[in-house]
């Protein structure tokens, strides 16, 4: 049940998102926009509630209820970081927006990556942090390995996010010297 309830709220996640911004740029409909939008964190509350009443009726703990902490972590962290990221792509390519980019080198990729890796961080934390409450809530009677085992994933999803940002920045791309007849402003300094 837990499962369904995950994928469920992940296509619901991604329907929300297609609606509002239908609405907000086909629809010519803002208001209406952030009210569906702001309908996608009744979700993750819908699937905690769901995981503690399954856990509180007795059922044995395991991946399942990690992969629900997980899920509602990242959707906590990265959310409207995924929102912003769709939306802006969605202005650019049909209502005339402006061209979304990433920084591709130097400080500014560096600086990037250290955000990425700070929400990725929080999710991985939220988790950690649901899980831990499983367990409590379960007690010392109940099986928490699967648990546990979700938060030493969360572990490695903080030391490999780390590990990339640092990357950037001991080791930074470095702007590709000019072509033959190419001026240094006619270069891409992002990417979409």
């Amino acid at each position: 049940m837990i499962v369904t309830l995950i994928i469920i709220c992940e296509v619901g996640f991604w329907v929300l998102l297609a609606a509002g911004l239908a609405l907000r740029y086909w629809a010519k409909m803002p208001r209406t926009s952030v009210a569906v939008l702001l309908c996608e964190p009744l979700l993750e509350v819908v699937l905690f509630v769901v995981t503690a009443i399954d856990l509180k009726n007795g059922a044995e703990p395991d991946w399942k209820h990690g992969l629900a902490a997980v899920y509602i972590g990242y959707s906590i962290a990265l959310g409207h970081y995924t929102i912003k990221w769709v939306d802006a792509r969605v202005a650019h390519r049909f209502a005339g927006g402006p061209k979304p980019v990433t920084p591709k080198y130097g400080r500014a990729r560096a600086a990037h990556e250290w955000k990425l890796a700070a929400r990725w961080v929080l999710a991985a934390v939220i988790a950690m942090a649901l899980l831990q409450g499983a367990i409590w809530y379960v007690g010392p009677d109940g099986e928490t390995g699967s648990l546990r085992m979700w938060q030493q994933k969360m572990l490695f999803v903080i030391g490999i996010n780390v590990i990339i940002a640092a990357s950037y920045t001991l080791f930074p791309k470095r702007i590709p010297a000019p072509g033959p007849g190419e001026r240094d402003e006619d270069r891409p300094l992002t990417k979409v």
